[in-house]
């Protein structure tokens, strides 16, 4: 049986800031400060989206003082392209499954 992409990650990676915001903490552990100056997101903005990716598992945080760390949960993602590996391998072989006209 193949496997299903997660249709509510992909939602929750889709919008632009969330997808910026992944791939600067795929880079490194960055704090709200850094993320509102790399993103150029007001910080309330930028919280909520934060909330988001905590929420969909995508993101932990580390408090440091007055500070929360977020650090990228490669787990997650890894998890997702494998879905869409799996999809790509299905799609391979799809040629030999052609079903019959009736």
């Amino acid at each position: 049986m193949m496997t299903s992409v997660d249709t509510d990650l992909i939602r929750v990676l889709a919008d632009p800031l969330r997808l910026q915001i992944v791939t600067l903490l795929a880079k490194e552990t960055l704090c709200t400060t850094h993320l509102v100056e790399e993103t150029g997101a007001k910080q309330t903005n930028l919280s909520n989206h934060m909330k988001v990716l905590r929420e969909a598992g995508v993101v932990e945080t580390e408090p440091c003082g007055r500070y929360i760390y977020y650090r990228l949960k490669p787990d997650v993602i890894a998890q997702l392209a494998s879905q869409f590996a799996d999809l790509a391998e299905s799609a391979r072989t799809a040629a030999e499954n052609k079903r019959a006209c009736p």
